[in-house]
């Protein structure tokens, strides 16, 4: 059962806090830039290197004169935000959850994009998505989901990045991003919340449970939430899907994905790899004297 979040407490300024703009005028760098690329689409390459063979490893190595450093997340004197920018700048790329959700007075909707998502299963079809802050100070797609169990996950593109972005402006609590945005709500079959209609791909959801977590560089101070739902209806625009509704064409999706910072990505190039399979890899001998037991000339 998920608990019943807490009276809101005044939220601090995140942006101020972490400091992810690292720019200080951005549309003075910005401009100096060259414009986006609309003339590039979607295309196949080959990999990487189409001639690699087991056991050769990596297609170019390390420099040996650079060392790694080791980094104890809970070094004395390490401040917690240090680990959030170290991780989501080397946990790359992420999948962003526009999620769009609704009061339990049905007065006040919401839609933020959150970048601690990803799908955790298929049967059932199960998402995480990730809240900084404790149920004291949720956030309000937080509260909604709570109060209601209930939301929907909007997949980006980049054709409306922009109006997905502005919704994660500070609004006050009751304020909706929708109109900030200028997407528009489209009604959902099996949840109250609307979906967003410029999105290819989304997924009315129900939740599952959530869990608080407390910090370990300053106990007994609550630092997020997750909470796992379940998708119970798939909407894909027709475009983008095939006959059997299997697979969607990233050529129409044109994802978008989270980097570090204030950086974001998209998709417009890919390479297929096709699985080893043990029993065929095997026959080749050269691969075959690979498989030898553990500790055998290891």
């Amino acid at each position: 059962m998920s608990p019943t979040a807490a009276p809101s407490e005044p939220k601090l300024d995140a942006e101020a806090t972490i400091k992810r703009n690292p720019h200080p005028d951005f549309k003075k760098v910005e401009a100096s830039r060259p414009p986006f690329n609309t003339s590039s689409q979607f295309h196949y390459t080959q990999t990487p290197s189409p001639s690699w063979t087991p056991g050769s490893g990596a297609n170019t190595s390390p420099p040996p004169s650079v060392p790694h450093r080791e980094i104890d997340p809970y070094a004395p004197g390490r401040p917690a935000v240090h680990n959030y920018k170290l991780l989501i700048s080397g946990i790359v790329p992420r999948p962003i959850g526009f999620v769009s959700t609704i009061s339990a007075d049905g007065e006040s909707t919401n839609l933020a994009p959150f970048s601690y998502f990803n799908m955790i299963a298929h049967d059932p079809p199960l998402f995480v998505l990730g809240f900084s802050g404790g149920f004291s100070r949720p956030k309000d797609t937080l509260s909604n989901l709570v109060s209601t169990g209930e939301c929907v996950l909007n997949m980006i593109s980049s054709s409306f990045i922009e109006a997905a972005n502005y919704t994660s402006i500070n609004a006050p609590e009751g304020v909706s991003e929708w109109a900030f945005s200028g997407l528009h709500p489209e009604k959902s079959s099996v949840v109250k919340p609307n979906r967003v209609r410029e999105a290819v791909f989304s997924i009315e959801a129900k939740l599952v449970e959530t869990r608080e977590w407390e910090s370990k560089v300053t106990p007994g101070k609550k630092t997020g939430v997750h909470a796992i739902v379940e998708g119970v209806r798939f909407w894909v625009r027709e475009d983008a899907v095939d006959e059997e509704g299997v697979l969607i064409d990233p050529q129409v999706l044109q994802p978008i994905a989270r980097l570090g910072g204030i950086t974001y990505a998209r998709v417009t190039e890919a390479f297929e790899l096709l699985r080893p399979v043990f029993e065929e890899a095997t026959k080749d001998e050269e691969v075959a004297k690979l498989a030898k037991p553990k500790g055998e000339g290891q």
